[in-house]
């Protein structure tokens, strides 16, 4: 099912499919959930795609991005 709405999602927005890395996304919002909160989790996917689209390497801002939630000090 997720499969078949990324593939619609993508066709309706004029993306091409092998854009997208769905296990980065997916790990990103993992780590900002479990370790920043939970609605920061789609609203950093969110970031990530902005920073993508702006020219950064997806792959290093994720990294960047996933270091910034390990090492979050809520408190």
């Amino acid at each position: 099912m997720l499969e078949e709405w990324i593939e619609t999602a993508c066709a309706e927005l004029g993306i091409d499919r092998a854009d997208l890395d769905r296990d980065l996304v997916l790990d990103l919002a993992r780590e900002v959930a479990h370790g920043v909160a939970r609605p920061g989790a789609p609203v950093t996917t969110f970031l990530l795609g902005i920073a993508v689209g702006r020219g950064a390497a997806a792959r290093d801002a994720a990294a960047r991005l996933t270091a910034l939630a390990e090492g979050w000090d809520a408190g």
